[in-house]
């Protein structure tokens, strides 16, 4: 079963998102990250569906091998919905259910919000696999990530440290996962 995983993991191409500069892909996929957590209607979702449709396509990776980066994140997803579910307010009820001293309410307004939770967290995985850890090399993603953070070295701040520790725990995945299994 973990041999499925493929987080972290690179797979070498020739398309344009595997040819762009490692520091436009951090860039990029910080931009999306927070476009993801600012989004608030279906609308927004669905554009940003639609962007992450267009980067899948254009990264030439598998959409199966896409879908195993969710994988690992399936129990935190369906936590994170279950619990946005029951625990958010509103007015709407579409489940009203006792069980002895158990009184399960769902509300219209939890669904929407769990719908919103899970699909904020598929998004953030598969941008992150598809623009960054899938598209780049971990030596490329290292150095890009060096550059960018090239200027606070002027402050003190430990960057080759930093790049060197973020290198070392992208190689370590698939170890760990092999061991694990």
């Amino acid at each position: 079963m973990l041999k499925d995983i493929t987080l972290g993991q690179f797979f070498p191409g020739k398309s344009l998102l595997h040819r762009l500069d490692p520091r436009t892909k951090i860039l990029c996929t910080i931009l999306l990250g927070v476009i993801v957590f600012l989004a608030k209607s279906m609308l927004a979702y669905g554009v940003l569906l639609l962007l992450t449709g267009i980067l899948m396509a254009l990264s030439r990776i598998p959409l199966r091998t896409l879908l195993k980066s969710v994988k690992p994140l399936i129990i935190v997803i369906l936590l994170t919905s279950l619990l946005n579910m029951f625990f958010t307010s509103g007015e709407n009820v579409v489940v009203d259910v006792r069980f002895g001293f158990v009184h399960i309410v769902i509300r219209a307004e939890g669904v929407v919000s769990a719908l919103k939770m899970a699909l904020r967290i598929i998004l953030l995985v598969l941008d992150t696999s598809v623009v960054l850890t899938y598209t780049t090399s971990p030596i490329t993603l290292t150095d890009g990530l060096e550059r960018l953070l090239r200027p606070l070295k002027k402050v003190g701040f430990p960057v080759h440290e930093l790049s060197m520790i973020m290198s070392i725990a992208l190689r370590f995945i698939p170890t760990l996962i092999q061991e694990t299994d």
